[in-house]
């Protein structure tokens, strides 16, 4: 059921972005604005094209969830150890069917993809106050890596 994506499904993944949006315009409207997405339909057909940014989709029928990726790899750093690793930059799961594992079943295929290409670790960020997505990460064994602070001025 969980697949790469493909242009077929642009509409509604743009339409699961609407959703992604107003989650965080909705805990943080000083920083994000309504009724919008991150990507428009040529963006992410251009997307789609990238090897070093996955685009997975949830589908029994119709895509239910997805989760944008993208790989990155530490080589000859000074200081950090040579490192592949997979973030995930957005992962939502439509509203009318959380609850039914969509979200899980993304999570494990994007780990195991994470595995095939080797990569030591999987990261992503949470916006404090999503309550509900940070207990779904940490109930799929996430642990905090490190703490994004701001002083609004």
């Amino acid at each position: 059921m969980v697949r790469k994506a493909e242009k077929r499904d642009l509409g509604s993944i743009i339409e699961l972005l609407h959703q992604v949006n107003m989650v965080h315009y909705e805990k943080r409207p000083d920083l994000f604005k309504p009724h919008t997405t991150k990507y428009d339909e040529q963006e992410l057909e251009a997307l789609l094209c990238d090897e070093s940014r996955p685009v997975f989709v949830y589908d029994d029928g119709r895509v239910l969830g997805h989760a944008f990726c993208q790989l990155t790899e530490v080589s000859g750093h000074k200081l950090l150890q040579d490192a592949k690793t997979l973030y995930i930059d957005d992962i939502c799961v439509d509203e009318r069917a959380r609850g039914r594992h969509v979200g899980k079943a993304l999570y494990e295929y994007v780990c195991d993809y994470a595995r095939a290409l080797g990569c030591y670790n999987i990261t992503l960020n949470v916006w404090e106050g999503n309550t509900p997505a940070r207990r779904f990460y940490e109930s799929m064994g996430m642990k905090v890596q490190k703490t994004g602070m701001e002083t609004i001025l």
